[in-house]
């Protein structure tokens, strides 16, 4: 079996990621995924209504972002690449109100195809302070139809040339099938374009067979490779089997698999390192993932080897878990969060 590597960040490796960041910019990932608003509400619970015993949110404050493959895309801009989202929305409010989100974030939203026949994804979270009270979610998770999904496809392949890598954003609302892997796949192959893919837990392994590099958490990556989590529990080398087992049965050369608090394995080839997280304090993990491909895409296409990549990753992940919502990283913070690493 082979063994891991550890990765560790030392003056060096923070210098060379410092001086990456100036090359991430004009770099152009085209993102193809769901896309949603994400709208929050928040306040203080002070009493218990009269009326039921729920608690009342006394309203202090209310914010709108960028959610699921559009947060991806903020992410790409706030760390300054460029953003070629591709994604379905209805023709409603939710639809405009996420492209005056995506103009304020240096995200086009000229490659949004419209489908009358569904919303446009909205999740709305009720908190008081840091603490989510409910999660009221306005959606449809059928599958696109076949005109729709093909008007999306030549959105891709009429823009990838532009593109320096393609990333597939899955957040299992209908826009990614199994079809769509496949076309945009045969298109990437064909423009000699990398494919990356964050995948849904609820997907089986072969759903995302073709891309070159698959990014899933390790409860994901279990499901994905078809594994028994009870017969994991007393195996030390669990981590190793799962990020083998996903290589093989997806055919992706690279599997970063993503672990919280204990950091990455990558799995590259033959070659398997794990990258400790950075991660200083932890208020919410809502759109982590969502950063860690943005700034793994444009670690990869800037010329950082995987593993730098996935330090940078890590570093920005670090960056957005000690706030609130899906908030992208900016370049300012992230610098000054490699720099006071230890």
């Amino acid at each position: 079996m082979t063994t891991p590597v550890k990765a560790a960040v030392g003056p060096q490796e923070k210098e060379l990621l410092i001086n990456q960041l100036p090359r991430l910019k004009g770099k152009k990932i085209l993102i193809i995924g769901d896309v949603c608003v994400d709208e929050y509400v928040m306040g203080e619970v002070r009493r218990i209504s009269p009326e039921a015993p729920v608690p009342v949110l006394e309203v202090e404050q209310e914010d709108v972002r960028l959610g699921m493959a559009a947060n991806v895309a903020q992410n790409v801009c706030s760390l300054g690449g460029t953003a070629m989202l591709v994604s379905v929305v209805g023709n409603d409010t939710g639809a405009n109100l996420l492209r005056e989100l995506c103009a304020k974030s240096g995200v086009s939203s000229e490659f949004l195809v419209t489908d009358t026949s569904r919303p446009t994804t909205r999740k709305t979270r009720v908190m008081a302070k840091h603490h989510h009270l409910v999660r009221v979610d306005y959606e449809v998770r059928s599958s696109l139809s076949a005109e729709v999904e093909a008007q999306m496809v030549h959105m891709v392949e009429k823009n990838v040339e532009d593109a320096d890598c393609v990333v597939i954003e899955d957040y299992k609302k209908g826009v990614i099938s199994r079809n769509v892997i496949e076309k945009v796949v045969a298109i990437c192959k064909q423009k000699g374009k990398r494919v990356l893919v964050d995948p849904h837990k609820t997907s089986s392994g072969p759903f995302y067979q073709g891309v070159d590099l698959i990014k899933p958490n390790f409860d994901e990556a279990v499901t994905l490779a078809g594994m028994d989590f009870d017969d994991l529990r007393n195996n030390p080398n669990k981590v190793v089997d799962v990020g083998q087992a996903l290589q093989k049965i997806t055919g992706a050369k690279e599997v970063v698999l993503t672990r919280g608090k204990d950091g990455m394995t990558i799995f590259s080839g033959d070659h398997i390192t794990e990258v400790p997280t950075y991660a200083r304090k932890v208020f919410d993990v809502t759109g982590a993932g969502d950063t860690v491909i943005a700034a793994l895409s444009l670690g990869l296409v800037s010329g950082l080897s995987l593993v730098h990549s996935c330090m940078l990753a890590n570093f920005a992940a670090g960056v957005v878990v000690g706030k609130v919502g899906c908030v992208p990283c900016e370049i300012p913070e992230l610098k000054e969060y490699i720099q006071a690493a230890h």
